[in-house]
Protein backbone atom coordinates (compact mmCIF):
# COMPACT_ATOMS: atom_id res chain seq x y z
CA UNK A 1 0.00 0.00 0.00
CA UNK A 2 2.97 2.32 0.49
CA UNK A 3 3.96 2.05 -3.16
CA UNK A 4 0.34 2.61 -4.21
CA UNK A 5 0.24 5.90 -2.31
CA UNK A 6 3.59 6.97 -3.75
CA UNK A 7 2.59 6.21 -7.34
CA UNK A 8 -0.74 8.02 -6.98
CA UNK A 9 1.05 11.04 -5.46
CA UNK A 10 3.45 11.14 -8.42
CA UNK A 11 0.57 10.68 -10.86
CA UNK A 12 -1.20 13.66 -9.32
CA UNK A 13 1.86 15.91 -9.55
CA UNK A 14 2.84 14.93 -13.10
CA UNK A 15 -0.77 14.44 -14.30
CA UNK A 16 -0.20 10.86 -15.44
CA UNK A 17 -2.99 8.74 -16.84
CA UNK A 18 -4.26 6.19 -14.30
CA UNK A 19 -6.09 3.14 -15.69
CA UNK A 20 -7.51 0.09 -13.90
CA UNK A 21 -7.46 -3.18 -15.87
CA UNK A 22 -9.36 -6.11 -14.39
CA UNK A 23 -8.37 -9.70 -15.17
CA UNK A 24 -11.28 -12.10 -15.53
CA UNK A 25 -10.66 -15.41 -13.74
CA UNK A 26 -6.98 -14.59 -13.21
CA UNK A 27 -6.05 -17.86 -11.48
CA UNK A 28 -7.32 -19.93 -14.42
CA UNK A 29 -4.51 -18.58 -16.62
CA UNK A 30 -1.70 -20.17 -14.64
CA UNK A 31 0.18 -23.08 -16.26
CA UNK A 32 0.99 -26.03 -14.00
CA UNK A 33 4.49 -27.49 -14.18
CA UNK A 34 3.78 -30.18 -11.57
CA UNK A 35 1.46 -33.17 -11.94
CA UNK A 36 -1.83 -32.38 -10.20
CA UNK A 37 -4.72 -34.83 -10.20
CA UNK A 38 -8.31 -34.36 -9.03
CA UNK A 39 -11.24 -36.70 -8.61
CA UNK A 40 -13.90 -36.90 -11.29
CA UNK A 41 -16.19 -33.86 -10.90
CA UNK A 42 -19.85 -34.54 -10.03
CA UNK A 43 -22.02 -34.92 -13.12
CA UNK A 44 -19.24 -36.43 -15.28
CA UNK A 45 -19.80 -40.12 -15.95
CA UNK A 46 -16.84 -42.31 -16.94
CA UNK A 47 -16.34 -46.03 -17.03
CA UNK A 48 -14.28 -47.37 -14.16
CA UNK A 49 -14.06 -46.09 -10.60
CA UNK A 50 -10.26 -45.74 -10.47
CA UNK A 51 -9.96 -42.95 -13.03
CA UNK A 52 -9.13 -39.30 -12.23
CA UNK A 53 -8.44 -36.03 -14.03
CA UNK A 54 -5.03 -34.45 -14.67
CA UNK A 55 -4.94 -30.66 -14.61
CA UNK A 56 -3.05 -28.66 -17.23
CA UNK A 57 -4.22 -25.26 -15.89
CA UNK A 58 -4.57 -24.04 -12.33
CA UNK A 59 -7.94 -23.84 -10.62
CA UNK A 60 -9.32 -21.75 -7.80
CA UNK A 61 -8.67 -23.60 -4.57
CA UNK A 62 -5.20 -24.89 -5.42
CA UNK A 63 -2.48 -23.63 -3.12
CA UNK A 64 -0.20 -22.81 -6.08
CA UNK A 65 -2.85 -20.96 -8.12
CA UNK A 66 -1.76 -17.53 -6.92
CA UNK A 67 1.90 -18.27 -7.54
CA UNK A 68 1.30 -19.68 -11.03
CA UNK A 69 -0.79 -16.68 -12.08
CA UNK A 70 1.84 -14.25 -10.86
CA UNK A 71 4.59 -16.27 -12.54
CA UNK A 72 2.87 -16.10 -15.92
CA UNK A 73 2.22 -12.36 -15.62
CA UNK A 74 5.81 -11.80 -14.45
CA UNK A 75 7.29 -13.55 -17.51
CA UNK A 76 4.97 -11.64 -19.87
CA UNK A 77 5.88 -8.23 -18.44
CA UNK A 78 9.61 -8.98 -18.56
CA UNK A 79 9.30 -9.97 -22.21
CA UNK A 80 7.66 -6.58 -22.90
CA UNK A 81 10.63 -4.68 -21.46
CA UNK A 82 9.36 -4.06 -17.93
CA UNK A 83 11.67 -4.27 -14.93
CA UNK A 84 10.65 -5.41 -11.48
CA UNK A 85 11.36 -2.90 -8.72
CA UNK A 86 13.77 -4.04 -6.01
CA UNK A 87 11.99 -2.19 -3.20
CA UNK A 88 8.55 -3.63 -4.00
CA UNK A 89 8.16 -6.79 -6.06
CA UNK A 90 4.61 -5.88 -7.09
CA UNK A 91 5.81 -2.83 -9.07
CA UNK A 92 6.92 -3.12 -12.70
CA UNK A 93 8.48 -0.15 -14.49
CA UNK A 94 9.34 0.54 -18.12
CA UNK A 95 11.28 3.59 -19.30
CA UNK A 96 12.15 4.62 -22.84
CA UNK A 97 13.67 8.05 -23.40
CA UNK A 98 11.17 10.41 -21.74
CA UNK A 99 8.34 7.86 -21.68
CA UNK A 100 7.58 6.25 -18.32
CA UNK A 101 5.10 3.46 -17.54
CA UNK A 102 4.54 1.58 -14.29
CA UNK A 103 2.22 -1.26 -13.40
CA UNK A 104 1.23 -2.30 -9.87
CA UNK A 105 -0.10 -5.82 -9.33
CA UNK A 106 -2.04 -6.93 -6.23
CA UNK A 107 -3.19 -10.52 -6.90
CA UNK A 108 -5.57 -9.86 -9.84
CA UNK A 109 -6.04 -6.11 -9.31
CA UNK A 110 -3.84 -3.88 -11.48
CA UNK A 111 -3.05 -0.16 -11.54
CA UNK A 112 -1.53 1.12 -14.78
CA UNK A 113 -0.06 4.63 -15.00
CA UNK A 114 2.05 6.30 -17.65
CA UNK A 115 2.84 9.55 -19.43
CA UNK A 116 2.84 8.00 -22.91
CA UNK A 117 -0.35 7.16 -24.76
CA UNK A 118 1.56 4.90 -27.16
CA UNK A 119 2.87 2.57 -24.47
CA UNK A 120 -0.50 2.51 -22.72
CA UNK A 121 -2.17 1.26 -25.91
CA UNK A 122 0.63 -1.27 -26.46
CA UNK A 123 0.53 -2.85 -22.99
CA UNK A 124 -3.28 -2.94 -23.10
CA UNK A 125 -3.13 -4.89 -26.35
CA UNK A 126 -0.54 -7.31 -24.94
CA UNK A 127 -2.54 -7.97 -21.77
CA UNK A 128 -5.76 -8.44 -23.69
CA UNK A 129 -4.08 -10.84 -26.13
CA UNK A 130 -2.80 -13.11 -23.36
CA UNK A 131 -5.58 -12.75 -20.77
CA UNK A 132 -9.21 -11.80 -20.68
CA UNK A 133 -9.01 -8.16 -19.63
CA UNK A 134 -11.86 -5.82 -18.79
CA UNK A 135 -10.86 -2.15 -18.56
CA UNK A 136 -12.69 -0.22 -15.85
CA UNK A 137 -11.47 3.17 -17.07
CA UNK A 138 -9.90 5.71 -14.71
CA UNK A 139 -9.01 4.34 -11.30
CA UNK A 140 -11.88 5.00 -8.90
CA UNK A 141 -11.96 2.10 -6.42
CA UNK A 142 -9.05 -0.13 -5.47
CA UNK A 143 -8.88 -2.55 -2.52
CA UNK A 144 -11.61 -0.72 -0.56
CA UNK A 145 -9.91 2.62 -1.26
CA UNK A 146 -11.95 5.30 -3.01
CA UNK A 147 -9.97 7.43 -5.48
CA UNK A 148 -11.47 10.79 -6.42
CA UNK A 149 -9.89 12.86 -9.21
CA UNK A 150 -10.27 16.61 -9.59
CA UNK A 151 -8.42 19.54 -11.09
CA UNK A 152 -6.82 20.26 -7.71
CA UNK A 153 -5.52 16.75 -7.08
CA UNK A 154 -6.31 13.17 -6.07
CA UNK A 155 -8.09 12.27 -2.85
CA UNK A 156 -7.88 8.83 -1.23
CA UNK A 157 -10.30 7.69 1.44
CA UNK A 158 -11.93 4.53 2.82
CA UNK A 159 -15.34 5.97 3.57
CA UNK A 160 -17.35 2.88 2.62
CA UNK A 161 -14.94 0.63 4.51
CA UNK A 162 -15.22 2.91 7.56
CA UNK A 163 -19.03 3.02 7.45
CA UNK A 164 -19.22 -0.77 7.09
CA UNK A 165 -16.97 -1.08 10.13
CA UNK A 166 -19.23 1.23 12.14
CA UNK A 167 -22.33 -0.62 10.95
CA UNK A 168 -20.92 -4.00 11.95
CA UNK A 169 -19.99 -2.59 15.36
CA UNK A 170 -23.49 -1.06 15.75
CA UNK A 171 -22.09 2.40 16.48
CA UNK A 172 -23.81 4.41 13.73
CA UNK A 173 -26.22 5.93 16.26
CA UNK A 174 -23.59 6.83 18.87
CA UNK A 175 -22.31 10.33 19.56
CA UNK A 176 -18.90 10.89 17.91
CA UNK A 177 -15.70 11.69 19.80
CA UNK A 178 -13.26 14.41 18.75
CA UNK A 179 -10.04 12.55 19.65
CA UNK A 180 -9.11 8.89 19.01
CA UNK A 181 -7.51 8.42 22.46
CA UNK A 182 -7.59 10.44 25.67
CA UNK A 183 -4.67 8.82 27.51
CA UNK A 184 -1.91 6.30 26.90
CA UNK A 185 -2.64 2.58 26.99
CA UNK A 186 -0.89 0.25 29.38
CA UNK A 187 -1.04 -3.30 30.67
CA UNK A 188 -3.40 -3.16 33.64
CA UNK A 189 -4.94 -5.65 36.07
CA UNK A 190 -8.55 -4.86 35.25
CA UNK A 191 -11.13 -7.37 34.08
CA UNK A 192 -10.13 -9.30 30.97
CA UNK A 193 -12.28 -8.84 27.91
CA UNK A 194 -14.04 -12.15 27.30
CA UNK A 195 -14.48 -12.02 23.51
CA UNK A 196 -10.81 -11.98 22.49
CA UNK A 197 -11.50 -12.90 18.86
CA UNK A 198 -13.78 -9.91 18.31
CA UNK A 199 -11.11 -7.60 19.77
CA UNK A 200 -8.46 -9.09 17.48
CA UNK A 201 -10.77 -8.78 14.48
CA UNK A 202 -11.54 -5.14 15.29
CA UNK A 203 -7.85 -4.22 15.62
CA UNK A 204 -7.10 -6.03 12.36
CA UNK A 205 -9.75 -3.96 10.56
CA UNK A 206 -8.33 -0.77 12.05
CA UNK A 207 -4.83 -1.74 10.90
CA UNK A 208 -6.03 -1.78 7.30
CA UNK A 209 -7.90 1.47 7.78
CA UNK A 210 -4.68 3.35 8.60
CA UNK A 211 -3.78 3.02 4.92
CA UNK A 212 -5.47 6.40 4.49
CA UNK A 213 -6.16 7.36 8.11
CA UNK A 214 -2.81 8.32 9.60
CA UNK A 215 -4.57 10.09 12.46
CA UNK A 216 -5.44 6.75 14.11
CA UNK A 217 -2.14 4.97 13.39
CA UNK A 218 -0.62 5.55 16.83
CA UNK A 219 -3.74 4.47 18.72
CA UNK A 220 -4.14 1.36 16.56
CA UNK A 221 -0.48 0.48 17.10
CA UNK A 222 -1.01 0.74 20.85
CA UNK A 223 -4.13 -1.42 20.74
CA UNK A 224 -2.31 -4.10 18.73
CA UNK A 225 0.13 -4.67 21.62
CA UNK A 226 -2.62 -6.30 23.72
CA UNK A 227 -3.97 -8.81 21.21
CA UNK A 228 -3.38 -11.87 23.39
CA UNK A 229 -4.91 -10.59 26.66
CA UNK A 230 -7.04 -7.51 26.09
CA UNK A 231 -8.81 -6.02 29.09
CA UNK A 232 -12.09 -4.19 29.34
CA UNK A 233 -10.28 -0.83 29.29
CA UNK A 234 -8.51 -1.76 26.04
CA UNK A 235 -11.85 -2.55 24.44
CA UNK A 236 -13.25 0.79 25.63
CA UNK A 237 -10.36 2.58 23.88
CA UNK A 238 -11.03 0.61 20.70
CA UNK A 239 -14.67 1.70 20.84
CA UNK A 240 -13.51 5.29 21.28
CA UNK A 241 -11.54 5.01 18.03
CA UNK A 242 -14.71 3.92 16.24
CA UNK A 243 -16.66 6.84 17.72
CA UNK A 244 -13.90 9.16 16.54
CA UNK A 245 -14.19 7.69 13.03
CA UNK A 246 -17.94 8.32 13.06
CA UNK A 247 -17.32 12.05 13.16
CA UNK A 248 -15.14 12.00 10.01
CA UNK A 249 -15.62 8.79 7.98
CA UNK A 250 -14.60 10.41 4.68
CA UNK A 251 -11.29 11.86 5.83
CA UNK A 252 -8.22 10.63 3.98
CA UNK A 253 -5.16 11.64 2.01
CA UNK A 254 -5.06 14.43 -0.55
CA UNK A 255 -2.33 14.77 -3.17
CA UNK A 256 -2.36 18.31 -4.69
CA UNK A 257 -1.31 18.67 -8.30
CA UNK A 258 0.67 21.84 -7.56
CA UNK A 259 2.78 20.19 -4.86
CA UNK A 260 6.58 20.22 -4.96
CA UNK A 261 8.21 16.83 -5.35
CA UNK A 262 10.44 16.51 -2.30
CA UNK A 263 10.84 14.05 0.55
CA UNK A 264 10.09 15.41 4.02
CA UNK A 265 10.79 13.53 7.22
CA UNK A 266 10.56 14.11 10.93
CA UNK A 267 11.17 12.26 14.18
CA UNK A 268 9.34 12.73 17.46
CA UNK A 269 10.10 11.01 20.79
CA UNK A 270 8.44 11.15 24.18
CA UNK A 271 10.91 10.00 26.81
CA UNK A 272 9.69 7.49 29.38
CA UNK A 273 6.03 7.71 28.42
CA UNK A 274 5.49 3.93 28.38
CA UNK A 275 4.66 3.01 31.97
CA UNK A 276 5.12 -0.72 31.34
CA UNK A 277 8.65 -0.66 29.85
CA UNK A 278 9.78 2.86 30.83
CA UNK A 279 11.04 3.32 27.29
CA UNK A 280 10.40 6.22 25.00
CA UNK A 281 8.00 6.06 22.09
CA UNK A 282 9.46 7.39 18.88
CA UNK A 283 7.87 8.03 15.53
CA UNK A 284 9.72 8.22 12.23
CA UNK A 285 7.73 9.41 9.26
CA UNK A 286 8.68 10.22 5.70
CA UNK A 287 6.19 11.78 3.34
CA UNK A 288 6.06 13.20 -0.09
CA UNK A 289 5.12 16.81 0.52
CA UNK A 290 1.66 16.38 -0.97
CA UNK A 291 0.68 13.73 1.59
CA UNK A 292 2.34 15.66 4.42
CA UNK A 293 -0.14 18.47 3.87
CA UNK A 294 -3.04 16.08 4.48
CA UNK A 295 -1.36 14.65 7.59
CA UNK A 296 -1.05 18.08 9.15
CA UNK A 297 -4.73 18.73 8.53
CA UNK A 298 -5.83 15.40 9.97
CA UNK A 299 -3.64 15.80 13.02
Amino acid sequence: MVIVRVVLALASIYRWTIQQPDVNNAFLHGDLSEDVYITIPPGVFVSGSSKCCKLHKSLYGLKQSNRKWYEKLFILLLSCGYQQAQADRSLFVKTANSDFTDLIVYVDDIILTDNSTTEMVCIKHVLHSNFHIKYLGILKYFLDIEVVHSEKGIHLCQRKYCLDLLRDSRLLGYKPCFTPMDNSLRQDDSELYTDVLSYQRLVGLLLYLITTRLDISFTTQQLSQFMSKPTRSHFVVAMRVLKYLKGCPGRGLFFPRDSQLQLTGFSDADWGICIDSRRFITCYCFFIESSLISWKINK
